[in-house]
């Protein structure tokens, strides 16, 4: 590596995207471009979105530009394990920016060898991968609209934001499977919204309503609740922010506090430590969603290749980044009148034209 360099990237939502911790009216991402003495060029994209993860674009970009860039320069770019090595040395955490690093040192691995990155990942089990369609907070009748009109669209996986009431997110599960066919998979993500004891019997009401999966109920650290949640509800569990690393699954696993894991990449520090993870769930007999913060179109494309080469990435992805914004600026043709699936790119990399 000679040069790693950034740059800031945006794109207007096409209606501002909540959920239960913020609202955010814009996608920021930054870009990261890694350089070798050659002239090749690797591109990642990583984006904080605050309301999420807490952590800032100003953080992120000095994180790296002061912290991961000098410590990388002179490293051989195809040692993407060392790397990580080297990355966790001299930050600890930040799995944000290290995830933008990441992304670009296996674009820059893909367009060296001719390779798709799903190959430098053990390869391709699926040609096109399914995205479920996230509805964020609204009214009660927006959201049921928005579900019916993506679910006519081809998304039969619908993903919808709760987490202020459950007795109000009781009404959004039954309005929403109302509005959709009888086979779309309905999923709700609360955001770490509910505590166990008040919730319980609203989510049990809504097992019976058509739920079909349930996201991130409680806080972070309550894996008992988890837990309990678990054994007394008729509905799989998904950990998402309880767990931003492998040695979070490994507990998660431990504890037996979900069935599914949400594997965000820039949430868990890149695509490989995303697919140590994803290795660590098959063989607990955990099934696998790749989820997104959401991302543009070059951390979303990361996400296709990861998707198809999981085994275990069974529940349909967040793909939904580059749909939910105006016009994204960074792989508009890939994600261009999705109804559903994507087409997992053969174009060695990344397969974006940034």
């Amino acid at each position: 590596m000679s040069a790693i360099r950034t740059r800031v990237v945006s794109a207007p939502y096409r209606r501002p995207f909540q959920i239960s911790s913020g609202i955010s009216t814009d996608l920021i991402s930054l870009v990261v471009e890694i350089h070798t003495a050659d002239g090749a060029v690797g591109i990642g994209e990583t984006s904080p979105m605050t309301a999420y993860t807490g952590e800032t674009l100003a953080g992120v970009t000095a994180a790296i530009e002061e912290h991961l860039a000098p410590a990388l320069i002179g490293r051989d770019p195809l040692d993407r394990a060392g790397a990580h090595v080297v990355m966790d040395g001299v930050l600890r955490g930040q799995h944000v920016a290290k995830s933008g690093i990441d992304i670009a040192l296996y674009d820059l691995a893909g367009r060296l060898s001719g390779w798709p990155v799903h190959a430098l990942l053990g390869g391709s089990i699926r040609s096109r991968v399914q995205t479920a369609w996230v509805v964020g907070l609204g009214t009660l009748d927006e959201m049921a609209a928005e579900a019916a009109e993506y679910s006519a669209r081809g998304f039969s996986h619908l993903k919808v934001k709760g987490g202020h009431d459950p007795a109000k997110d009781l009404e959004l599960i039954r309005a929403v499977r109302a509005a959709v066919p009888a086979d779309t998979e309905i999923c709700l993500d609360a955001n770490e919204g509910y505590d166990a004891t008040t919730a319980l019997p609203y989510l049990a009401k809504m097992t019976a309503a058509g739920l079909n999966l349930l996201e991130q109920p409680l806080p972070r650290w309550d894996l008992a609740g988890m837990v309990r949640l678990r054994e007394r509800l008729d509905v799989r569990l998904m950990a998402d922010e309880s767990m931003h690393s492998l040695h979070d699954a490994l507990e998660i696993v431990r504890r037996g506090a979900a069935d599914v894991l949400n594997i965000k990449i820039l949430k868990v520090g890149g695509l490989h430590r995303a697919l140590q993870i994803a290795n660590l769930a098959e063989a607990a007999g955990l099934a696998v969603k790749i989820g997104s913060m959401p991302e543009l179109g070059v951390a979303t494309l990361a996400a296709v290749h990861l998707a198809a080469a999981v085994p275990g990435a069974t529940v349909p992805a967040d793909l939904v980044g580059p749909l939910l914004v105006e016009e994204d600026p960074l792989a508009p043709s890939v994600f261009a009148d999705c109804k559903g699936w994507i087409d997992v790119p053969t174009r060695p990399g990344l397969g974006h034209d940034v």
